[in-house]
């Protein structure tokens, strides 16, 4: 195969998705749209020392500083197109060049994600025999990553720089498959600087790390060898992780005001579950909490006056007490989200499989955190979505879990788009990226991907779909029980994500079993 034409079609389809993401300029934005044009405002017009006590919008900054300085080049570029919006009085403020500046400025930072979606193409195992292009691992992990739905409608269209940020997580985990451990450590030590959400994955990258990099030989029956712990490479890895926070967070710890910033990154009053319930397995904690409320108040064992308020129905971000099963404090998630990892973590330290065994580690941080978190996004299922293509276009089992995470994660983003005008849009994109990935993949791996119960719950998805898309709205229950829809999805795809999570684990299992017996 000629070097000249085996990444011709990668241009195309970048430039492709990027002028997609251009027609969706005017489409709907959420409250996302004033958060970032504030953060603009603020960091240009405010002095360094006032960027995290500002309050005078409700949207106030809280993300870590090196995104701050992110926002402040931006806003160099964004005086060129509406210097009214980089005032931080003109709250909600809105003007057709403001749009067009956000809108292209998601689209241009894109690029970091298309140069790692690269670099991960370029790891891939290829298939011997294989000449046709549409029929390479490499070309349908390119389609999987760079036409990602939840990454269209959720920076393109409620909008934020997840692609930007994600660029740095796939990139970092390419130049780890590629052995360039610091180029990795640099660019997730970036990345965590960037948004704090990526500590959910970060107990992968420490542990893998110092076990496959400080530790530099194993024995014949892959123990650790403990004498060849380098502390030149432990420091290597100190000294940059410590660089980047210094000039992310030095002017701030100077200032004193480290405090200040830390409780603006960890605002633990805001509840157990965002206002849209992430797909996980407190929805579906909630959900027994209030069916056991119900019923009890129906078998007279409950009083319903002394009941707390169902503020977790509501849709309002804040905290509430749990009626009848004991009520979930952020300590209480962070155990459980680190029991849920241990054994995963546990696994590359005691049996390092190299990079895809890290990779895989990782996705199984991503989802513990996603399904175990305090008050978790339902974006953040993104997090184990993106990664997982990488295995998926690799191995026939991980291909299966990915078609049946990628569907049930994606569909619980739709409550996102809620406005009738990109309802057409959020069903079509979905649908073409489902059947790309379910052809591309079973073409790819030559065979059913999935097991009979899977497809029949997917095919409940439909029907999840149409109640909540079509029926509920034209029903005389939308204004009676407005959040049922959002409950409805959280919960069905709740049952999918933990699915998917058990899966992995088993998979993780079952390598483990096989590497004992070799």
């Amino acid at each position: 195969m000629a070097a000249a034409d085996s990444w011709s079609w990668f241009p195309a389809l970048a430039l492709g998705v990027s002028l997609l993401k251009c027609l969706f300029i005017n489409a709907y934005h959420s409250t996302d749209f004033e958060v970032h044009r504030n953060w603009l405002a603020v960091t240009h017009s405010l002095p360094v020392s006032r960027w995290y006590h500002e309050n005078s919008s409700e949207w106030t900054l809280d993300y870590p500083p090196l995104f701050a300085w992110f926002e402040l080049g931006l806003s160099q570029v964004a005086r060129l197109f509406d210097g009214n919006m980089l005032l931080v009085e003109n709250l909600n403020y809105v003007s057709p060049s403001a749009v067009l500046f956000q809108r292209l400025s998601v689209v241009f930072t894109d690029v970091v994600f298309i140069y790692a979606a690269r670099e991960c193409c370029r790891c891939v195992q290829e298939q011997k025999g294989s000449r046709d292009v549409l029929s390479r691992p490499s070309f349908v992990l390119a389609v999987l990553l760079l036409w990602n739905f939840g990454l269209l409608i959720v920076d393109h269209i409620h909008f934020q720089y997840n692609g930007f940020l994600f660029g740095f997580l796939l990139l970092s985990v390419a130049k780890h498959l590629q052995h360039r451990h610091l180029q990795g450590a640099l660019l997730f030590s970036v990345l965590l600087n960037l948004k704090h959400i990526y500590l959910y994955v970060a107990p992968a990258y420490g542990v893998y790390l110092l076990r496959s990099y400080c530790f530099t030989e194993d024995h014949n029956d892959g123990s650790i060898r403990w004498r060849s712990f380098s502390p030149l490479r432990l420091l290597s890895l100190g000294g940059i992780v410590f660089s980047v926070c210094a000039l992310s967070f030095g002017p701030f710890i100077v200032m004193g005001q480290l405090p200040q910033v830390l409780s603006r990154l960890f605002p633990f009053k805001r509840g157990l579950c965002h206002a849209y319930w992430a797909p996980n397995f407190w929805a579906l904690y909630n959900m027994l909490d209030k069916s056991l409320a119900v019923l009890g108040v129906r078998l007279k064992l409950l009083e319903e006056a002394e009941l707390p308020r169902a503020s977790m129905t509501g849709g309002l971000v804040q905290e509430f007490q749990h009626s009848v099963l004991p009520s979930v404090t952020p300590s209480v998630t962070l155990v459980c989200t680190l029991l849920s990892i241990l054994p995963a973590v546990a696994s590359i330290w005691w049996r390092p499989r190299g990079a895809r065994g890290f990779l895989r580690c990782l996705l199984l941080c991503a989802l513990g955190s996603f399904m175990f978190g305090w008050h978790v996004h339902e974006k953040a299922v993104l997090l184990a979505i993106l990664p997982l293509s990488i295995l998926a276009v690799e191995s026939r089992e991980d291909a299966g879990i990915y078609l049946v995470l990628t569907t049930t994660g994606h569909y619980s983003l739709f409550p996102l788009l809620f406005t009738p005008a990109e309802l057409p849009i959020k069903v079509f994109l979905m649908l073409m990226f489902s059947i790309y990935s379910f052809t591309a993949l079973r073409k790819l791996h030559s065979g059913r991907l999935l097991r009979p119960l899977e497809s029949v719950y997917l095919m409940g998805l439909v029907a999840v779909a149409i109640a909540c898309e079509v029926v509920f709205p034209l029903s005389p229950w939308r204004q009676k029980l407005p959040f049922l829809p959002l409950l409805a999805t959280s919960v069905y795809c709740s049952a999918g994500v933990c699915h998917c999570f058990l899966r992995l684990y088993v998979s993780l299992l079952r390598r483990e079993e096989k590497h004992k017996q070799l």
